[in-house]
């Protein structure tokens, strides 16, 4: 699994179409037979999660005679542009996955509904696994994705660098000490960072860097500005090191997509995610080491929110598409989507069941990093436009541009869209 699949997200044209109607495909009327519920996902190009979905499915299909799910496949570079499609017909599935992070676009949109699931359901899900508009409940999913520092021990132990711990990471200047040692030690690019990555990386991956250090992607008081929050003096000292880390050399955004060079040990250090985890363990065995992120100031923090799962606004019987959701998140199928894909269950139980993320698995420290780490990139409809304003700041300073007035004209350019759409509800 690479890294777009878990953090890819739906573009900002969203953002230019209106509310749902009335009509559409969310189900049909079969006279005397089962109502037939369509649902769309957007892993065509994911056969064991796809696997999952069918014998779910079949199995609540089997379990009752008043609804029958029927589901379509698009590749997930394909799906965006049929959902585009579908709200402008007013013709939306009745149940639809959506990325994390645009629930609140999709919910003042009016392409989504009130979830409206039992709340024993919601409440037993990783915070980061719901997704919340205007303090409702709009989606719900079955993982989430951790990022994590990923380090060879002998490596480390041979060059006198602590090993962190979710109660003691690294200070900013621990970090800087250890990327510092490892570069005098032969590795001319210590840290990969994913660099050479584009579009959601970039807030999944760096935002919460700048959350750590104090700023933010938004006032999330208010929802309102950027101001303070992504050009204040905390998000200024932030950027002005990740510029030095390049500087330096510490980082690159030359490396490949994925974690090649740190399985051939080109590089010391790996920021990256659950999805490259099985690669490295089997490059690297029992001396892989899965870190927590450094502290840059305020506590460490990693992105949180993947996939998750709505109704339509256009669905006509959304009590069968509740149905359905809450007969899904049973924890036995939330532990064959987490083992299946190597994605974190979004519930204890299912975790514990897990082969991959239970308390002795090889890869529980991603359970703990998201519990003690994980925060929501901001609830707010504006968020494709911050996400895209933020990676062309970002990669503009990564080249050289001047912090102050890169921030400046990225504040700028989000309150600019927040006025135009009168605050999108806040």
């Amino acid at each position: 699994m690479n890294r777009r699949s878990l953090v890819t997200i739906v573009s900002v044209s969203a953002l230019t179409l209106t509310g749902c109607g009335q009509a559409g495909q969310g189900d049909v009327d079969n006279g005397d037979g089962p109502a037939e519920i369509t649902m769309w996902t957007h892993s065509a190009g994911n056969p064991g999660e796809l696997e999952v979905y069918e014998q779910i499915i079949a199995d609540f299909n089997a379990s009752q005679d008043d609804y029958q799910v029927v589901t379509e496949a698009f590749p997930q570079g394909a799906y965006n542009d049929a959902i585009v499609a579908a709200a402008a017909a007013n013709d939306l599935p009745c149940l639809l996955d959506m990325d994390g992070p645009i629930v609140p676009n999709w919910a003042w949109a009016g392409y989504v509904q009130p979830l409206g699931l039992d709340p024993a359901i919601t409440d037993s899900l990783l915070p980061t696994a719901v997704g919340i508009y205007q303090d409702e409940v709009y989606s719900a999913g079955y993982w989430d994705a951790a990022l994590a520092i990923f380090a060879r021990q002998s490596v480390l132990d041979d060059n006198g660098i602590r090993i962190p711990t979710v109660d003691e990471p690294w200070s900013l200047d621990e970090f800087d000490e250890a990327l510092s040692t490892l570069q005098d030690a032969g590795y001319d690019t210590p840290l990969d960072i994913g660099a050479e990555d584009a579009g959601e990386w970039w807030s999944y991956a760096y935002s919460p860097m700048l959350q750590s250090a104090g700023g933010d992607l938004i006032d999330r008081d208010t929802m309102l500005t950027a101001e303070g929050a992504l050009n204040g003096p905390e998000a200024v000292d932030f950027f002005t090191w990740f510029a030095g880390a390049f500087e330096q050399g510490w980082a690159s955004d030359s490396g490949t997509i994925g974690n090649e060079e740190f399985n051939s040990d080109e590089v010391a250090l790996s920021y990256t995610g659950v999805w490259n985890a099985m690669d490295s363990l089997d490059a690297v065995g029992d001396d892989l080491l899965i870190l927590p992120p450094p502290d840059f100031g305020t506590g460490p923090a990693i992105g949180g929110g993947s996939w998750q799962w709505g109704i339509s606004s256009t669905c006509s019987s959304p009590d069968g598409a509740r149905a359905y959701l809450e007969f899904s998140f049973a924890d036995e199928y939330i532990t064959e989507f987490a083992d299946n894909q190597v994605v974190i269950p979004a519930t204890e139980g299912a975790a514990e069941a897990s082969e991959h993320f239970s308390s002795d698995g090889d890869l529980r420290p991603f359970v703990e990093l998201s519990q003690r780490f994980a925060v929501l990139r901001p609830e707010t409809p504006a968020y494709p436009v911050i996400s895209s304003t933020f990676e062309k700041a970002a990669k503009d300073i990564m080249n050289g541009a001047d912090v102050g007035s890169t921030l400046d004209g990225a504040v700028a350019e989000i309150d600019t869209n927040i006025e135009s759409n009168d605050g999108y509800g806040f």
